[in-house]
């Protein structure tokens, strides 16, 4: 049987992604070929968020084909338009000679170019992506920036939704449900199972190494010290509650470090450890009792560190604004929702959290039956779902051409 041939176009090599793609190459009715636009992730390059170097120390590139495609913009990124410019990425694509092209980002100028050249008709593209609609816009603005949207997603004969917040946005850009197939977001379930055991031992030692009083109960946020997500939130949020033997560790890096070290100075039980790499994230995930993401407005698409830490048995607080809160928060099954942005109503949910240990377990456990339905099996079956269908109409839509040329039988008269 031969297998289906798809291209995978995406921005870099992203801890998430990575051993997606090696699922896939291992299904037998798939072969893939990644196309890198940039070389973040296996290289030592500056991650403005977090605001220092960064190079990820689990491999990325391992049990599946790739190549780069070269990137000769001046300053190459993914954080402005022009961070992606790679001219021979249309030639390197036909190279390969795919039934469809997966396009997992578009907001580039590599990609742009690519979306109006490329030939939709006898090579069907398809686009998985995350965003949502959760603030709801408004004004001449959001109005037209609907429709330019609109007309990009009318390029794909099928779209990949992670989520139900990410289906929403599709539909609100004229998608319709007949091209939408569920791809949910998944992290490698398998490697945070496997370490969770360990991790806890390790985040025991590490918990000493902090200084936290070994009775306490953490509160924990991971990620971004950035405007986004809200940090300052959660510290004022921590000190209003007022909570008994409990304390707030932060982990990572960003733009807003030197301010909350500031406001957290006067203050007791509130911890720092810095920027954690990917084989330490089972750790991390294992010294909290809580782990929280309060992140505000609409770039918080997901939250996949909400997977993590589910995988982990966590408990998890999130706020209103964060993709993944309608599809992995039960509430009060697994953790709490509060409304993005207010820090009272934080500190009602970390206070409710708290109210009986023994339930904010049962919340974790839950938590992790939750997640393990949110896999890379469930992701590569919508997508092999949305290939099916792309494919099969373009092979209809041949049939039918080809019908149309065929000549009409002549017509014999009778005698």
């Amino acid at each position: 049987m031969n297998k289906t041939k798809l291209a995978i176009i995406t921005s870099h090599p992203i801890q998430y992604y990575a051993p997606w793609f090696r699922h896939i190459n291992n299904d037998s009715d798939l072969e893939i070929k990644v196309f890198y636009l940039w070389d973040f992730g296996v290289t030592q390059k500056l991650d403005a968020g977090f605001q220092q170097v960064v190079q990820w120390d689990i491999p990325l590139l391992d049990g599946y084909e790739y190549e780069f495609v070269p990137n000769v913009s001046l300053k190459p990124g993914v954080r402005h338009f022009w961070g992606l410019q790679n001219p021979s990425l249309i030639s390197q694509v036909k190279k390969y000679n795919p039934h469809a092209v997966l396009l997992m980002n578009y907001n580039y100028a590599s990609i742009y170019n690519f979306l109006w050249k490329w030939n939709s008709r006898k090579i069907p593209l398809l686009f998985r992506g995350d965003s949502h609609r959760l603030i709801k816009p408004s004004g001449i603005k959001a109005w037209a920036r609907q429709q330019f949207i609109t007309q990009i997603y009318r390029r794909f004969a099928a779209c990949l939704y992670v989520g139900k917040a990410n289906y929403e946005y599709f539909k609100y850009h004229g998608v319709s449900s007949n091209n939408l197939f569920f791809s949910p977001h998944a992290v490698d379930n398998d490697r945070f199972f496997a370490q969770a055991d360990h991790a806890k031992q390790q985040a025991t030692i590490w918990k000493q190494e902090l200084g936290i009083p070994s009775d306490h109960a953490v509160i924990l946020f991971a990620g971004k010290f950035e405007a986004k997500k809200r940090p300052l939130d959660l510290l004022q949020a921590f000190l209003s509650a007022n909570l008994s033997q409990v304390s707030l560790l932060f982990v990572g890096a960003g733009t807003l470090e030197a301010q909350l070290k500031t406001a957290a100075a006067q203050q007791t039980n509130i911890y720092f450890a810095p920027f954690q790499n990917q084989s330490l994230m089972p750790r991390t995930y294992a010294i909290a009792d809580l782990f929280v993401l309060p992140s505000y407005g609409a770039s918080e698409t997901w939250g996949l560190a909400i997977n993590e830490a589910m995988c982990l048995s966590r408990p998890v607080v999130v706020s209103s604004h964060v993709g993944c809160a309608q599809d992995l928060i039960d509430h009060q099954q697994n953790g709490l929702v509060f409304p993005a942005g207010d820090v009272s109503a934080l500190a009602h949910s970390l206070q409710e959290a708290f109210a009986d240990r023994s339930r904010l377990q049962r919340w974790g456990e839950a938590g992790k039956k939750i997640i393990s339905q949110y896999n890379y099996t469930q992701a590569t079956q919508g997508l092999k779902q949305a290939l099916d269908y792309t494919i099969s109409s373009i092979k209809f839509d041949d049939y039918k051409v080809e019908l149309g040329k065929q000549k009409p039988p002549k017509q014999v008269s009778q005698p």
